[in-house]
């Protein structure tokens, strides 16, 4: 199937290294992480985090969550909500969708609903939220915070949740049940990721090292992002990116380890190549996975170096905002994006010694180069994997 028709009309991304895809853009340039020591409230473990503190105090009433908040203010930066409003009175509310990813959804929430029951265990009143403890909460809360009408689904497949967000809305465009789409992705810190994490050893007391012979673990960080999608031939405006091609694959492995030959990995890049119709030679950069984690990184490291030549750059940029599980997939796609439209490949932060015993092109330095096809890569426990491909658009090869 060709989707070179669909294209990325606006995009922004919240993290703990920025609120905005500008600032992030200076984040990466100045190689400014935004890791800091574990300080979310009453959480003791020794490890490092991407926080993003400014959505502490957001009061959202009946809608309150962690991650609600952090929908609501990745929202607010840019021209998302803007673009939606033209969207909105140009094809009408409900031609436009919403598709979310998350992992976690507001758990934070229900953590704290459970900690104040009522002296017969049911919830109180204040935290009888029907629509905040479950799992479409996301999507519901997108739709009520834009007054977008048509379809809204949330999509739940671990890490690669927010990743998938661009196959399904790629579908449902060539497919017409839409107009316009709002793809997006949140995740916020609670303390069932960060202790259960800790539980499966996976979390380093140190900043994250992907890939590096040292790494020792991952840090847990939290994020938002959007983007909105759209029929080329629907496009007043764009940023001169398209959706060449996607992959998606279940190996259904194990329900936390990759497969160990990287199958499911392998299957989504083939078929996001595929879909392109793009040899591998042909990609300039790729946004790893890259966890930091011993088995995430040489599985996919290992797989990289083998379908994937020399002159194919490739970065992890967890080391700026930790693992943002559910957003992790569309905070990565929209930094390949950037870097698309930037001609600027982030570095790996932290890398110091790449493993011995893998052999592909990543470097800690920041390198700038023309760019024209990107991937990004986003693998889910389970062994929920996706894969993206985006291209420079014909009108937009070699700007910058």
């Amino acid at each position: 199937m060709n989707i070179r028709n669909i294209r990325i009309v606006d995009y922004e991304s919240t993290t703990a290294a920025a609120d905005n895809i500008e600032q992030l853009r200076i984040a990466i340039k100045n190689q400014t992480s935004g890791l800091r020591k574990n300080d979310f409230p009453f959480s003791d473990l020794d490890t490092w985090i991407g926080r993003v503190s400014a959505i502490d105090d957001i009061d959202l009433g009946e809608w309150q969550s962690r991650n609600n908040a952090m929908a609501a203010y990745g929202l607010q930066q840019g021209t998302i909500l803007a673009q939606l409003e033209t969207l909105k009175t140009r094809f009408r509310p409900s031609r436009v969708g919403i598709i979310m990813g998350s992992s976690t959804s507001s758990i934070d929430r229900t953590e704290t609903a459970y900690r104040h029951l009522d002296e017969n265990g049911a919830l109180t009143p204040e935290y009888q939220q029907a629509t905040v403890h479950n799992p479409h909460g996301p999507g519901l809360f997108v739709a009520h915070k834009t007054g977008v009408t048509g379809p809204a689904i949330t999509i739940n497949t671990a890490c690669s949740s927010s990743a998938k967000v661009f196959a399904t809305g790629a579908r449902w465009l060539q497919s017409h049940v839409v107009d316009a789409v709002l793809v997006g992705g949140v995740d916020t810190l609670c303390y069932s990721v960060l202790h259960g994490f800790d539980s499966l050893q996976l979390l380093s007391q140190n900043p994250c090292k992907p890939f590096d012979n040292d790494r020792d673990g991952i840090n847990l960080g939290e994020a938002s992002g959007y983007a909105i999608l759209m029929r080329a031939e629907d496009c007043e405006t764009d940023t001169g990116i398209e959706l060449a091609g996607y992959g998606e694959s279940s190996d259904a492995h194990h329900m936390s380890h990759p497969h160990p030959e990287g199958l499911g990995a392998k299957q989504a890049i083939e078929s996001a190549l595929r879909m392109a119709n793009l040899p591998a030679e042909e990609i300039d950069y790729i946004n790893l996975h890259g966890t930091s984690s011993q088995a995430n990184d040489s599985i996919e490291g290992k797989l990289i170096g083998s379908m994937f030549p020399s002159s194919t750059q490739c970065s992890s940029t967890k080391g700026w905002m930790a693992h943002t599980l559910g957003a992790a997939g569309i905070t990565e796609a929209l930094i390949a994006i950037d870097a698309a439209r930037t001609d600027l490949i982030p570095g790996s932060l932290n890398l110091s010694n790449l493993d011995s015993e893998l052999d592909f092109s990543i470097t800690p330095e920041n390198i700038e180069r023309s760019l024209t096809h990107v991937m990004s890569n986003s693998f889910g426990f389970g062994g929920n994997n996706c894969c993206l491909v985006f291209s420079k658009t014909d009108n937009n090869k070699g700007s910058a």
